[in-house]
């Protein structure tokens, strides 16, 4: 995609769906997703992820700052254009590998706390899902080695 360094910049969890995820100072990921989020379980998308490039392009469009977590998004990275992944890719990070599995996702209107309040929200075009095939520790400052289905 590009040869900048890629990065998750926050790791993000909530306790019950369609509300903001809190930043957190790590998270554990097992065969269902991120523990301890509510949308972990056994399906396509237990770990959501969120580019900051995403986020700044919405913050200026909306004029409200926006902070990691607050699209709902388990990880917030920095570097890498996530809407541009396809599924089958793979992200590698520290011992942690997802498969990307969907990109974009039908907005839940005004069941999503952002939507609600600012009227638009950039998860069904730009926020990627995944599964988690390796278990492991992600926490911010982590290294991403994005590995393209084409190369697997």
């Amino acid at each position: 995609m590009n040869d900048k360094e890629i990065k998750v910049i926050s790791v993000n969890i909530s306790e019950k769906k369609g509300t903001i995820k809190n930043p957190v100072k790590e998270i554990i990921l097992d065969n269902n997703g991120v523990m301890s989020d509510a949308h972990a379980g056994n399906w396509h998308r237990q770990v959501s992820l969120l580019a900051k490039e995403s986020i700044d392009k919405f913050t200026k469009s909306s004029c409200r700052k926006i902070k990691s977590g607050e699209f709902a998004e388990n990880i917030t990275t920095s570097g890498i254009e996530l809407w541009k992944t396809l599924p089958k890719d793979k992200l590698i990070i520290g011992s942690v590998e997802l498969e990307i599995t969907q990109i974009g996702k039908e907005c839940h209107g005004n069941n999503c706390a952002i939507f609600r309040e600012v009227g638009n929200c950039v998860m069904p075009k730009e926020g990627i899902f995944a599964r988690v095939i390796k278990n492991g520790m992600i926490k911010p400052n982590d290294t991403i080695k994005y590995i393209p289905l084409t190369s697997n």
